[in-house]
């Protein structure tokens, strides 16, 4: 949840700082008129905020944790076929981005080994550790 705060208040950020790009387009294209002159502001801002907003919502470090979910697979541990399975590929310096044979899990067996490798123990009640990964 922190993650996702973190995302919005970025995103709010990067709003603001559209508002005096766009106003100085604004006043730099008046001549063209109201309509023309939004939209080559409009094409500017998108020009410009198109690569900083790809960095807000793509960015592992703002998300903090980067999950892989996949459909209708057998969880590693228990064997179940399951529905959803999710397996962990990147937090802080754990990452498994390169990982050849990754190991994916139903949602208890992913909180469990989630809370063994991280916390020390298991994970208390509440929360999905798969939901970054569906944010």
């Amino acid at each position: 949840m922190v993650s996702l705060f973190k995302k919005y208040f970025f995103y709010l950020v990067r709003w603001q700082l559209s508002t005096p790009i766009l106003a100085v387009c604004i006043v730099w294209f008046a001549t063209f008129g109201t309509t023309w002159c939004t939209v080559i502001a409009n094409l500017i801002g998108g020009l410009i905020f198109f690569w900083i907003d790809r960095w807000i919502f793509r960015n592992t470090s703002l998300l903090g944790e980067l999950w892989e979910v996949r459909s209708n697979q057998k969880c590693y541990d228990c064997q179940k076929q399951c529905e959803r399975v999710y397996r962990l590929v990147k937090f802080g310096k754990y990452d498994r981005m390169g990982d050849k044979s990754p190991q994916f899990r139903c949602h208890d067996c992913s909180r469990t080994k989630y809370g063994k490798m991280f916390r020390g123990n298991d994970i208390g009640g509440g929360g999905e550790v798969g939901a970054a990964a569906r944010n």
